[in-house]
């Protein structure tokens, strides 16, 4: 039942890593604030991997295609995920963004079944169903914070669907590398997506908006905040993917 406790820790980072990406949005813009959760929590993946890979005896990882080709999905469509879930919080607020972005998890568990056969029992529909209406309760934004809100309700929307995407990739890459210890190879997956992540979005940007990479560079103290919980959270979602 460790996975739960993962999630749970998982969580509170997440919200924390959103927070401080979005006092990034301004010079940075979007794909500048994306790449930062990616780039300055890099160090914090190796570091955690580093550590885990030190206690862990017997791991015996299968790096090959079925592990590669899975994480590249996951990566891809997280940096959409973010890049989405930013904008909907630069064109809707923090509130309208997170509303939209609770998709993610039934959305999830349909692709899941889809693509990957991962069928769920009547009680797992069932939780699923409540568990994302109590956070479309919980995170139910004002009437104030809803004007305007049409075209970051769909940045939010497409978020969830690439999340959605994400988490299954990221399962698949776990179970594809060593299934008998998810700690080690959640942990090993972390490290490999942000380095496919931070050179594609700093390639991308170095071509198209070097600008922003100096903003990125300049805010580097508030961007390792960022990494850091980006980093942990990550580590944290991948292990309990891989268990449960």
């Amino acid at each position: 039942m460790l996975w739960i406790i993962l999630t749970a820790a998982a969580a509170p980072l997440q919200v924390a890593r959103n927070a401080l990406q979005r006092g990034l949005i301004g010079d940075a813009g979007p794909w500048g604030a994306t790449l930062v959760r990616f780039l300055f929590g890099l160090p914090f993946s190796i570091s955690i991997f580093a550590l885990v890979a030190l206690l862990t005896h017997g791991a015996q990882p299968q790096f090959g295609w079925p592990f590669f080709s899975a994480i590249l999905i996951g990566a891809t469509a997280q940096v959409a995920a973010t890049a989405a879930l930013l904008l909907a919080m630069h064109r809707s607020g923090f509130a309208v963004a997170t509303f939209m972005q609770q998709s993610s998890l039934p959305l999830g568990a349909v692709v899941g079944l889809v693509l990957f056969h991962d069928a769920l029992g009547g009680a797992k529909w069932a939780g699923i169903a409540a568990t994302t209406l109590g956070l479309a309760v919980l995170s139910w934004p004002k009437p104030e914070d809803t004007r305007g809100a049409t075209l970051g309700s769909l940045f939010g929307l497409a978020s969830g669907l690439a999340f959605a995407f994400a988490l299954n990739g990221y399962r698949q890459a776990g179970l594809a590398l060593e299934p008998q210890h998810p700690i080690f190879a959640a942990t090993a997956g972390v490290v490999v997506a942000q380095t496919y992540q931070t050179l594609l979005l700093g390639s991308a940007l170095a071509i198209w908006r070097p600008a922003a990479l100096r903003a990125v560079a300049a805010s580097w103290r508030q961007s390792l905040g960022a990494g850091f919980c980006g980093a942990a959270a990550s580590a944290c979602w991948f292990a309990a993917l891989a268990m449960a």
